[in-house]
């Protein structure tokens, strides 16, 4: 039903979550991220409160394994849930609860989590934390999507996705990449990664119109000067 991954750039700090799922919108309910606070990936029968509550309790002070333990706690039914957890430093926590759905799996790597159920095998997510490793020194856009076209190639979901999301944040206050594909009858990864290739190059300058509009770059659009 959803695959996903969360990590960090440990040369920029940076935290991330890419995803995909069979379900419509899946970036509307399961990933969240904060800058300088940690990456939540929330999934399965999802409770979308445990992505927000587990942030705050990060900015709080808790550790990982606490901020999950305690959410989850705090809820109830996390038989049903499936929840991987990356600090701001690098330190991760994951659980998934004995109703997870089909064939599921997670595992930390060096400076991520992969998670996943109704997969074709457990082999997809540890090909995802391969991939994220072996793309080490790219940006973590990319390295998070490497591990995704990495799940794909090693089976991905059971059946069909339909559904994928991007996101990752630095030290400002909003995302630098917040990119989605609510629906797609075929390959959503592949349309996830088409809008990346078209939103890599302006990143940084739409950081730049953000904190300095008189060196904003323009791009013809109407209005644009």
């Amino acid at each position: 039903m959803t695959f996903s991954i969360v990590g960090r750039c440990a040369e920029t700090g940076q935290l991330g979550i890419a995803i995909s799922s069979s379900s419509i919108a899946v970036g509307a309910r399961c990933p969240w991220v904060r800058g300088g606070v940690g990456a939540v990936a929330t999934q399965n029968i999802t409770l979308p409160a445990l992505g927000p509550e587990i942030l705050d309790l990060l900015e709080a002070g808790e550790s990982a394994s606490s901020a999950l333990d305690k959410a989850l706690t705090r809820h109830g039914y996390s038989q049903y849930r499936q929840v991987a957890v990356i600090d701001q430093h690098g330190a991760t926590a994951l659980f998934t609860g004995s109703e997870a759905l089909g064939v599921h799996n997670a595992l930390a790597g060096e400076q991520c989590v992969a998670a996943g159920n109704l997969l074709a095998s457990p082999q997809v997510i540890a090909a995802m934390v391969q991939a994220f490793a072996a793309a080490s020194g790219e940006l973590l856009a990319d390295r998070l999507l490497a591990a995704m076209q990495a799940a794909m190639a090693a089976g991905g979901e059971a059946g069909p996705v339909h559904s994928a999301a991007l996101s990752v944040v630095s030290d400002l206050l909003w995302p630098i990449v917040d990119l989605r594909v609510d629906w797609a009858e075929h390959d959503p990864i592949g349309e996830l990664g088409k809008l990346w290739s078209a939103y890599r190059p302006q990143m940084n300058d739409y950081v730049t119109r953000a904190l300095d509009p008189t060196q904003a770059p323009s791009y013809g659009v109407p209005g644009d000067e």
